[in-house]
């Protein structure tokens, strides 16, 4: 290069020294500038339906479609042919969402239906639930049933129910004439051998037979005279072509689909050409897939069998049915899929903290506060009279202004309390906000207690009870908010409930791509807790009411409840606790190699993590954390100290999904430059992150 350099240059010279003048840019006269603030249209901005297009506007080339001999089609409507479709329609948009009836539907069957139907509706249009009963061996009413249900409490009215063998007849007609025009042929080979045909592009010893006997021996087949898989009619396109569906296909259906049908789309149209049909707008779009989760009808079909899950409506599942069992309403549904969009990316791994937020702020606002000690410790106050009963007002929702009692719930404050086992500790710290000896928190909507004995069993270590008083002038102003349960009256146990705790059903993100799937079922995936301690007003709870344990998360009502105990399933958490790292993990695993996540923390393995409630107040372990990036030594970028409910709003399950993948896109772009200029790594170990980084 030296040498090429200097046969391109030629010696250096004096002038080559000189270093270039810079000349000083003169700065432009200040002018005030005038801010306009652009007014749009939060339909603009957010409706997924712009990207379709209009009846009236349906004249395009769909495809283009490449046969082996040179030709090329190119399917479109004429103008005629599409004046006669909407004169048929009125210029209205049909859709339809096509289901098999052959199992549950799934949270991606969600975004079928929100495709379907929504568009239909927005655009005034017309959606049919068309039932794809073309395999009755899989098929049962019960699915059938359960799809009309489901489709009903998503928010969807179809404008017609119908199924695919209402069109038998029709279908039949179609057949033949395919065959009449020379297109369609009765082939008899077995499916083996039209697997070898194919693979070797070879045409079938029948695909040139007379047009006259195969029509003869299509109304065979129609009347029964020909035993079944002796013979099948496929359609004459090309052997030769580079599309595998182009190989004489033996029977199709065409739906509005996700993108595995679009290598389809020549074989579809090609179809329609030959018959002379109006040509509809197909559109592919990606299908959804949640992390920690399974899909499949067959793999779900076999968790329900096999007993790996309770039923079909498990809440663990992502079944419309679980999520509906599990406390999930159909519009933080419905705005998860209209969040995410109707897109074509075929990686479309949605995390499940992206649903849980949707979850989570639709819970917000609907559910109101109340309070559950799911492992109760009892609190004995020694300076609070056992006759004494008071009722304290306690707030349902945490705007609650005083004076409005609609807004306000009672609950019994007595000599004895129970807390939350978790609460406590022996050892006190300056960072940990629950209660430990000599020290005061303040009981939720009622006093502060300071603990003054700790009552042990024989065991020496296991605690049993705590001995406290309560200030009932309230002088001390603790920082630490516990939720509680009292008893109602002395001697009577709390109102006790069921819960039910769900999380991941899966430990891994991904765990169809594994071979042994099964094996990485979760088995912590479900805790029952039998006997956990609610305030008295949940004695009324009934099925599908929703409520926030206050700091325990949201809950919804089980329809295995009775009238001698109720059931809650937790519907989501509060907020994910920080103390699990996957989140930032997967943040700095997508972020690329060379990128090491710091994490300092301040007990944050015993007690509770931090978190506040909706005035403020601090709950348990306040957690101190550094989230720094280090790109080979190079640090800076994102680093900072800040609590731990602060970092849950910038880098944890719940952040903004936008400022996500803006972070990301930051990451990408400061190790794209490290690379460029070559800062941080002198040998190929350093590339690689260097001995010892992760």
């Amino acid at each position: 290069m030296d040498a090429k350099l200097f046969e391109l240059l030629g010696e250096k010279t004096a002038a080559d020294e000189e270093k270039p003048v810079k000349k000083k840019k003169e700065k432009p006269p200040k002018v005030e500038e005038k801010v306009v603030v652009a007014s749009v249209s939060p339909l603009e901005d957010t409706n997924p339906f712009l990207i379709f297009p209009e009846p009236g506007d349906n004249i395009q080339v769909h495809t283009e479609i490449f046969f082996s001999d040179g030709s090329i089609w190119r399917p479109h409507n004429s103008k005629e042919k599409l004046e006669k479709h909407l004169k048929a329609t009125g210029g209205k948009i049909y859709t339809r969402f096509p289901p098999e009836p052959n199992g549950y539907l799934h949270i991606g069957h969600a975004k079928a239906l929100f495709v379907s139907f929504g568009l239909a509706q927005e655009r005034n249009g017309c959606c049919y639930l068309r039932f794809d009963d073309t395999n009755p061996e899989a098929e049962k009413q019960e699915y059938i049933d359960h799809i009309q249900d489901i489709v009903h409490w998503m928010g969807w009215r179809p404008f017609k129910v119908t199924y695919s063998s209402d069109y038998f007849q029709e279908l039949y007609d179609l057949a033949v004439e395919l065959i009449k025009r020379g297109h369609a042929y009765v082939d008899h080979q077995t499916p083996e051998e039209v697997k070898e045909y194919r693979e070797k592009k070879l045409d079938s010893p029948w695909r040139n037979r007379p047009i006259t006997e195969s029509l003869k021996l299509f109304d065979d087949m129609r009347r029964g005279m020909i035993d079944e898989g002796k013979a099948t009619l496929r359609m004459k396109q090309d052997m030769q072509s580079d599309n595998y569906n182009m190989y004489d296909l033996i029977a199709y259906r065409i739906k509005l689909c996700t993108l595995e049908f679009e290598s389809r789309r020549a074989s579809y149209y090609w179809l329609l050409e030959s018959l002379d049909l109006y040509l509809p707008y197909v559109w592919e779009y990606s299908r959804l897939n949640i992390t920690n989760t399974v899909m499949s009808k067959r793999k779900l079909n076999r968790l329900v069998r096999e007993k790996w899950v309770d039923g079909w409506d498990d809440p663990r599942l992502m079944t419309l049915a679980g999520l509906r069992r599990r406390g999930v309403s159909p519009d933080a549904i419905n705005t998860f899929v209209r969040g995410i969009g109707i897109t074509r990316s075929d990686n479309s791994t949605i995390r499940l903290d992206r649903l849980e937020h949707y979850i989570r702020e639709e819970m917000n606002k609907m559910a109101p506060r109340t309070m559950v000690v799911l492992n109760p410790l009892k609190v004995v106050l020694t300076n609070l009279d056992a006759s004494t009963a008071m009722q304290l007002d306690a707030k349902i929702w945490p705007d609650a202004q005083e004076g409005d009692s609609c807004s306000f719930y009672k609950v019994p404050f007595t000599k004895v309390v129970y807390i939350e086992k978790s609460d406590f500790r022996l050892k006190d710290s300056k960072d940990y906000y629950g209660l430990a000896p000599g020290k005061a928190v303040l009981l939720r909507y009622a006093f502060p207690i300071k603990c003054t004995e700790v009552i042990v069993g024989e065991d020496k270590e296991t605690i049993i009870e705590l001995r406290a008083e309560y200030d009932p002038t309230k002088s001390v102003k603790p920082k630490g908010v516990l939720h509680w349960v009292a008893e109602p009256a002395p001697g009577v146990d709390p109102l006790k409930v069921e819960v039910r705790l769900f999380d991941k059903l899966f430990l891994s993100e991904n765990p169809s791509e594994l071979d042994d799937w099964l094996s990485d079922v979760n088995p912590k995936s479900k805790e029952v807790i039998p006997e956990a301690y609610a305030v008295p007003n949940l004695a009324k709870a009934k099925l599908g009411d929703k409520f926030q344990f206050e700091r325990m998360g949201y809950f919804s009502v089980d329809h295995d409840s009775t009238a001698d105990k109720i059931i809650f399933n937790r519907t989501v958490t509060l907020r994910d606790s920080y103390a699990k790292i996957p989140a930032r993990e997967e943040f700095a695993r997508r972020a690329g190699k060379g990128v090491r996540m710091i994490d300092k923390r301040t007990d944050a393995e015993e007690g509770i993590d931090v978190d506040k409630d909706d005035e403020g107040n601090t709950f348990g372990v306040q957690t101190s954390l550094e989230v720094g990036v280090d790109f080979w030594g190079t640090k800076g970028i994102l680093k900072g100290t800040l609590g731990a409910f602060k970092v849950l709003d910038f880098i944890g399950a719940n952040l903004d999904l936008e400022l996500e993948e803006a972070l990301e896109d930051l990451l990408r772009i400061a190790r794209a430059f490290l690379l460029v200029t070559g800062s941080g790594f002198n040998n190929a170990d350093s590339m690689q992150g260097g001995s010892g980084d992760p």
